[in-house]
């Protein structure tokens, strides 16, 4: 989040915004237009009201000079000015005390999200799986667009790793809160005896970042292209499209296999790179400006389970703000609306208490 900025300081930020976006040497930049644009759009609600705060309040300072000078007649319009631009300065004070709280940088982009099966075997692919068809659901009721990116299946149908991208409206506004491990609870498929076992899949929601905000030196870069292969090891490609690029700094690696293009899997292993790269830097910051609050709601780091999933009582738990609803399916069907409002509520509630 970014620090609180004073209303001039967002009033002139708002101003210059303006005239660059009108420049045409700006304008020939796409990259940097797209960045500057959205942080118009981030400013323009607190910007308008600025203004019209400021304006008033120069109303009143003047109308307040006058009354000094007012004869009878003139002092009780003057003075009924005065109230009922003071009441219009009140209110435009409430609705800044709220568009006031810091934003969030990644509001207004795109999301790659990566889900993982993890602790339980080939159970924990396939609720890697479900996760996958519950979000590929919310996506659709958003009216998002969903593009595949690299997936890896298991032998029974799961997925042993997924990774797609989501754009639209308010995409990472609603997405951002589902990053961390997932827990299951239910009678999983590999079992014989009817035993409720506990799984867990990971899910990482990353800001899609544009080359502007990253920039990667093709030095710092080692790229690999083989065959790719599906579930047991199989080839299905008779060509090296698959590509794996590894950042040499950080040591991330990145492997996508699903186009038949090695340069679309080129392009879509380095927007991962990009985008974990940012995540890595924006927390890095985060940690500098403090120990205690990591960005995810309620303080949850991603060494915590941040919601359960129990079918037997049909149960979501999430962990994070301690809420519980008894509508599993309709979670898993895509209604995450009610739990993400929640988180939302409660991401506001605690910046509100900082300020």
């Amino acid at each position: 989040m970014q620090a609180r900025s004073t209303y001039e300081e967002i009033e002139a930020e708002f101003a210059q915004l303006e005239a660059r976006l009108g420049d045409p040497e700006l304008l020939a930049d796409r990259d940097g237009y797209a960045v500057a644009a959205r942080r118009y759009k981030q400013l323009e609600p607190r910007a308008t009201r600025i203004r019209e705060l400021l304006g008033h309040r120069e109303d009143i300072a003047v109308a307040t000079e006058m009354l000094a000078e007012a004869d009878a007649g003139e002092r009780n319009l003057l003075e009924a000015e005065i109230r009922t631009t003071t009441e219009a300065v009140s209110t435009l004070e409430a609705e800044l005390a709220d568009l006031m709280i810091p934003t969030d940088p990644n509001d207004g982009k795109n999301v790659i999200v990566e889900i993982k099966g993890a602790e339980g075997g080939e159970e924990a692919n396939l609720f890697a799986r479900d996760l996958f068809a519950m979000y590929e659901a919310y996506a659709g009721l958003n009216r998002w667009k969903l593009e595949m990116m690299n997936a890896r299946s298991s032998d029974m149908g799961g997925y042993t790793d997924v990774v797609f991208m989501l754009r639209g409206d308010n995409v990472w506004r609603r997405m951002k809160y589902e990053g961390g491990p997932h827990r299951v609870q239910r009678v999983p498929a590999t079992e014989s005896q009817g035993r409720v076992h506990t799984s867990s899949a990971t899910v990482s929601v990353l800001p899609e970042a544009e080359e502007v905000e990253i920039h990667i030196d093709e030095k710092d870069l080692q790229i690999d292209v083989y065959r790719s292969s599906g579930p047991g090891g199989q080839s299905v490609n008779t060509t090296d499209s698959a590509v794996r690029i590894t950042h040499k700094p950080t040591g991330m690696v990145v492997s996508m296999q699903d186009e038949k293009s090695q340069l679309q899997n080129r392009n879509k292993a380095m927007a991962v790179l990009r985008a974990r790269l940012l995540q890595a830097e924006e927390q890095r910051r985060q940690d500098e400006l403090s120990e205690q609050r990591r960005g995810q709601v309620g303080g949850g780091g991603r060494s915590e389970k941040i919601r359960t999933y129990n079918f037997k009582e049909n149960r979501v738990s999430d962990h994070r703000i301690g809420l519980t609803l008894y509508k599993l399916d309709r979670i898993l069907a895509g209604n995450l609306d009610e739990v993400v409002d929640a988180l939302a509520d409660a991401e506001r509630q605690d910046n509100l208490v900082g300020f």
